[in-house]
């Protein structure tokens, strides 16, 4: 998992240090620092790309910031990919088939018939645990 976000532009494996938005009503595209968040209609560019960026004939390009640094990990970033590391880590409750009587009806087992063992219940789940 990459805490960096990457270029917009396809195939490019680069690192983003820029943000490009158009103003259409202006037309005018804005290139600036690197956006706190990836908005939808936004576009993140790495340096070769946001200093060749050329706009159509008409447009102005407006640069917020001429030198342009790839932005440091946050506190934000790290905790992001601890939780997302905690996550895949957590054990994940597997599907097993409910006993059911000679009657159709739910039984209530400890024990299901692949060897699990219920643990407890929330709701209509079942907690189940390999022996």
């Amino acid at each position: 998992m990459s805490l960096t976000r990457r270029c917009s532009r396809t195939a490019c494996p680069n690192a983003a240090i820029a943000t490009l938005t158009y103003v259409y009503s202006d037309s005018t595209a804005v290139v600036g620092p690197l956006a706190t968040y990836a908005e939808p209609h936004t576009y993140d560019l790495c340096t070769t790309h946001a200093e060749r960026l050329t706009a159509p004939r008409g447009w102005e390009i407006v640069r917020l910031s001429g030198e342009y640094v790839e932005p440091e990990p946050t506190h934000d970033d790290l905790l992001a990919l601890a939780n997302a590391v905690r996550e895949a880590g957590k054990p994940r409750l597997t599907e097993h088939p409910v006993p059911q009587s000679a009657h159709g009806q739910v039984g209530r087992t400890d024990e299901t018939a692949s060897g699990a063992v219920e643990t407890g219940r929330r709701g209509h789940l079942r907690v189940l645990r390999d022996l």
